[in-house]
């Protein structure tokens, strides 16, 4: 029977530029392994399923594009005569989705009903081809995976060698320092052999390599048992502490009378090791007595496959999506409001998708090819469903999250509110971040008048500073750091202190006292345990166990009792309106700098960005900023709102100004991060190109500044721990993230493991929740 619509069609191949949904449907996660497969349209290559839900005949509808490609995949069985070889991402198998699977295609017209037309009529051949052979979204992904973005370093580029010298091979079999013969770096500048860190899986290092940088400044070195003939090797910065490209590698080490075509490898690169790091800890799920972890499936536990570094987003997602807020939103079938004309580009559409692939039980099935351990194959994992639609859109535009590149965690989180807060599904409906909202007031009061001043800050979370006290440890010995409790981070996030301004409606300079409280709390409140520490002005993080109870606790000391009836306001003024007093320069540091010659307006900004209390500071300052382009602006504590509405906390410029970002950058950073210091210098490095444009004005579905406040000021408010996002690496832009959520698992409630696709019951989650990254606690 022939259909009229193969012709009508005009049907041509997908191009490079065109994205083939090929591999599940773009409205839910059915795909080409359902018995009725995928339907993937010949007019625009959206993927639609074909069973209960029928997505594709909704888009044919929609869209009036009636011919579809149906794809049908099914593992193929072999049969093998011994056991597998052991998986590694180091070598990737050269098997291909042939060897894998058996696929079934079939053209069909939805139409007129035809189930099987000729895949060989000229007008059809080339675009079925063009589909099969096509890149699809996962394939992209798959494709930057593993692939480390790893560049040189002023260090390396302007190094200065030694004179030429041939190091005996007897100077190179120990450190310099010790009797280590393992994990040897060569000292690229002046040729000091140095034992490294002490690495993952046992080999030894006590870091002379690193005191050798202490002593001399010699940052560069070469890792000798990583050397290959081909000219690869583990170079590492010291100065900047991270890993390197030295194109001169050659050279460089010929200088030393080492030749690259007489090396060869016997030691594991740092690349290798992190990746055997990584599978070690997706892998080796066990208890204590080493009995592997036990599955779980359901709805609600459904895991999320890694499309290669997307760990962070996955941790996020199944957080969000254990919200009742998130979990009403987007559970249940497609809204018919939605724009359904190109789903796979469309927010809501993939928001809903998610929500339907994590909370249904739908997909939470095992899967025989994914196995807890290789001693364990009678405990197959899920196969995870794949968000590579959704962070393709959560990624689209921004400099960060349109990469492959590990990301943080919190940063993607509070990407995602503003994504979905701004969305126009969102506009006069509830929106399912609204329950993390609430508002933090500030109370400033002068010392010598006793007026005080009350500000509100609308916010989704708050930064705990993590206090570091290290522990004594012996040489060689991992750095460890004193633990603490959540208490005492929400201690000093509310403590009273000082700052040195002056009043604007008595003149004094004697300063303010200055706090900051809850006026109302969210329903769900996350917390952000900051554990970094800035060295060499690259913030570092530090492992510092946070203690948190299970049980329920009390926020009630913490709420503002706002302004009292004994309290007198200070004047709003045109020189406090930003919520800031005016800010009056030392008066014998200025004199100084006045008498050096130098402007009063760079006298005010280098004073403002020391402390306003040493000239000589602000003397070097000014030195260190004279070919600034805005060094002779007027300084303007007031000129743009940060986050909440609230003008940028002058304290807060100061600090980053003193580090060297100055004007709108670290306004809009400050803006970005919710106003911490540490979170903006890690936004500033992570957002070079950014010269800190106004922000975007809030579109009409954001909360207004005025009106009725986010959250509730009622009590008791009482907070429980509900999920936890941990981080392992040393950067949080490196490492892996897991989420450890509480789940009602039949008649008991207990902690649950969600680590990309595998999902386990946690018997013990203490020294989890110790080293946690972000917290979510609901009221209760």
């Amino acid at each position: 029977m022939a259909c009229p619509h193969v012709v009508a069609a005009n049907l041509s191949k997908p191009t490079p530029t065109d994205s083939v949904y090929r591999e599940d449907c773009t409205q839910c996660f059915d795909s080409i392994d359902d018995p009725a497969g995928l339907d993937v349209c010949l007019k625009c290559f959206n993927g639609g399923c074909v069973g209960d839900r029928n997505h594709a005949k909704l888009h044919s509808i929609t869209r009036n594009h009636p011919l579809v490609l149906n794809i049908r995949r099914t593992r193929k069985v072999v049969v093998r005569d011994e056991p597998p070889p052991k998986m590694s991402k180091l070598a990737i198998a050269a098997e291909t989705e042939a060897d894998r699977y058996d696929t079934a295609l079939a053209v069909k017209c939805l139409e007129c009903g035809i189930q099987e037309l000729d895949k060989s009529d000229p007008a059809l051949a080339p675009v079925v081809e063009g589909i099969m052979n096509a890149n699809t979204f996962s394939r992209k992904e798959e494709v930057k995976a593993w692939e480390q973005e790893m560049i040189s370093c002023e260090h390396i580029l302007l190094m200065q060698q030694g004179p030429p010298q041939k190091i005996e091979s007897q100077d190179l079999g120990h450190c310099s320092k010790c009797d280590l013969k393992e994990n040897l770096w060569l000292c690229l500048e002046c040729g000091n052999l140095g034992c490294g860190r002490a690495q993952f899986g046992g080999v030894g290092g006590n870091s002379h390599a690193l005191a050798h940088k202490n002593e001399t400044t010699h940052g560069v070195a070469v890792k000798l048992g990583s050397i290959t003939p081909e000219g690869t090797a583990d170079v590492y910065c010291y100065n900047c502490d991270e890993e390197r490209v030295d194109e001169n590698l050659g050279a460089h080490l010929a200088n030393w009378g080492i030749i690259l075509s007489e090396r060869q490898k016997t030691e594991k690169s740092l690349t290798e090791m992190q990746i055997e790091q990584n599978l070690r800890w997706e892998f080796s799920m066990t208890t204590e007595d080493g009995k592997e972890l036990t599955p779980l499936y359901g709805p609600g536990l459904t895991g999320l496959k890694n499309l290669g570094n997307s760990c962070y987003l996955a941790s996020i997602l199944q957080c969000l999506y254990d919200l009742p807020s998130f979990q009403k939103r987007y559970s249940g079938a497609l809204e018919s409001a939605l724009d359904l004309s190109d789903p796979a580009q469309d927010l809501e559409t993939q928001l809903q998708k998610m929500g339907d692939g994590l909370l249904s039980g739908r997909y939470s099935k095992p899967d025989s090819d994914v196995v807890a351990s290789e001693h364990s194959p009678e405990l197959p994992h899920q196969k995870g469903l794949a968000p590579a639609m959704l962070k393709h859109l959560i990624g689209r535009g921004h400099a960060e999250f349109s990469t492959m590149r590990q990301q943080d965690a919190f940063e993607l989180l509070q990407h995602l509110i503003k994504l979905i807060t701004r969305s126009k599904h969102t506009a006069g409906r509830e929106d399912p971040t609204q329950s993390m909202r609430f508002v933090m007031e500030q109370r400033l009061q002068c010392l010598n008048c006793k007026k005080v001043r009350y500000s509100n800050d609308e916010q989704d979370s708050i930064f705990i500073d993590v206090p570091l006290e290290k522990l004594p440890a012996e040489d060689g010995e991992e750095l460890k750091y004193k633990p603490v409790t959540l208490k005492q981070c929400i201690d000093n996030l509310t403590t009273l202190e000082v700052v040195e301004l002056t009043c604007p409606s008595c003149g004094s300079k004697d300063g303010f006292t200055k706090r900051q409280l809850f006026k109302t709390f969210p329903e769900v409140l996350v917390v952000n345990a900051r554990k970094m520490a800035i060295i060499n002005w690259v913030p570092v993080k530090v492992d510092v166990p946070v203690i948190v109870g299970d049980e329920p606790f009390s926020l009630d000391d913490y709420l503002s009792p706002g302004l009292q009836p004994s309290e007198e306001s200070l004047p709003e003024d045109s020189a406090a309106a930003g919520g800031a007093p005016a800010f009056v320069p030392h008066a014998e540091s200025l004199a100084m700098l006045e008498g050096m010659g130098f402007p009063r307006v760079r006298c005010d900004k280098a004073l403002h960005a020391t402390g306003n209390s040493d000239g000589n500071a602000a003397m070097e300052w000014l030195f260190a900023h004279m070919d600034d382009p805005d060094i002779d602006v007027p300084l303007d504590l007031r000129g743009a709102a940060s986050k909440g509405g609230a003008a940028a906390d002058p304290e807060k410029l100061a600090m980053l100004e003193s580090m060297g970002f100055v004007g709108p950058r670290a306004v809009k950073a400050l803006g970005e991060t919710g106003g911490d210091v540490e979170r903006a210098v890690d936004w500033l490095f992570n957002h070079l190109d950014d010269q800190g444009d106004a922000p975007e004005e809030p579109s009409a579905s954001e909360p207004a500044a005025s009106g009725a406040l986010a959250g509730s000021s009622s009590l008791p408010a009482m907070f429980q721990l509900q999920s936890i996002v941990c981080h392992k690496g040393t950067s949080i832009h490196a490492g892996h993230y897991v989420a450890f959520i509480r789940k009602k698992l039949g008649d008991e409630t207990s902690w649950v493991l969600f680590n990309d696709e595998k999902v386990v019951k946690v018997v013990d989650v203490e020294e989890m929740k110790k080293f946690a990254y972000m917290f979510f606690f609901k009221r209760v």
